[in-house]
């Protein structure tokens, strides 16, 4: 699959079969989270791993949201360390490298769906407890990931009335 058929056909996915995930594939999907652009190279990401079938099924108490996390065969927390990071910028570069596991998922024929967490402290909270992660590591987003029998088809998402040529 090509790089704009990854990024079309990219949907979030919530049923997942019982096909677990494969250590290569879960390598490259992390690969592709660490070469996403971070504010001046400073890469302020930890990744938790989870395939633990009872720690899954707790991750929907913590975030109400991320109920496809009990279906899942594994889930990816990205977190921050904005120590590491340049300024404030540790957001973007959580958000750019989670962008890059969602269309790894997509480009392995897997399915994920993107379920956040950070800015709700009531999120971040639950799922630092949850997780035993430290108070100063800033949790973005829940990702759970599987494989699916759910077909992720093209969809028309261009708005031409949301592009301003050289001013607004």
């Amino acid at each position: 699959m090509d790089a704009l058929e990854t990024i079309f056909t990219r949907r979030s996915i919530r049923q997942f079969t019982d096909q677990p995930i494969s250590d290569d594939a879960i390598n490259q999907i992390l690969k592709a989270a660490m070469s996403a652009p971070s504010a001046i190279g400073k890469q302020p990401w930890h990744f938790i791993v989870i395939k633990d079938k009872d720690l899954l099924s707790k991750i929907p108490v913590a975030h109400p949201h991320a109920q496809a996390s009990a279906s899942a065969n594994l889930v990816i927390i990205p977190c921050a360390d904005p120590k590491l990071g340049h300024k404030n910028f540790w957001p973007l570069d959580l958000a750019a490298a989670s962008q890059n596991i969602l269309l790894a998922v997509r480009a392995l024929g897997l399915g994920a769906v993107w379920c956040g967490v950070y800015p709700d402290e009531e999120r971040m909270a639950a799922i630092r407890t949850l997780l035993k992660i430290p108070q100063d590591i800033m949790p973005l987003c829940v990702i759970p990931i599987g494989h699916t029998e759910v077909e992720q088809l093209a969809k028309n998402c261009f708005m031409p009335d949301r592009i301003h040529h050289e001013t607004w």
